[in-house]
């Protein structure tokens, strides 16, 4: 009965779900209302990194510096209990 029952609702929740974009023709052009996407994003150059200077650092055995990453990807994810 529970199967039943669960299959009767996924069908008229499916059913009665309205389209977001309903085409009543198909080869009606629709208007293009969105702005390009930027081509190219200028970012203000400022300077250098400075030094990462943590007293606690997870899953390393000694502090990281700027110097030992160089030419590596880094992710630095920053965090707090708040």
């Amino acid at each position: 009965m529970r199967r039943y029952a669960f299959g009767l609702l996924a069908l008229i929740l499916f059913g009665c779900s309205a389209r977001q974009n309903p085409v009543s023709d198909q080869n009606e052009v629709q208007p293009h209302t969105e702005e390009p996407m930027p081509k190219v994003a200028s970012l203000p150059d400022l300077g250098p990194a400075p030094e990462l200077t943590n007293d606690t650092w997870l899953n390393v055995d000694a502090p990281l510096r700027l110097a030992d990453l160089k030419g590596k990807v880094v992710l630095i994810d920053m965090w707090t209990f708040g």
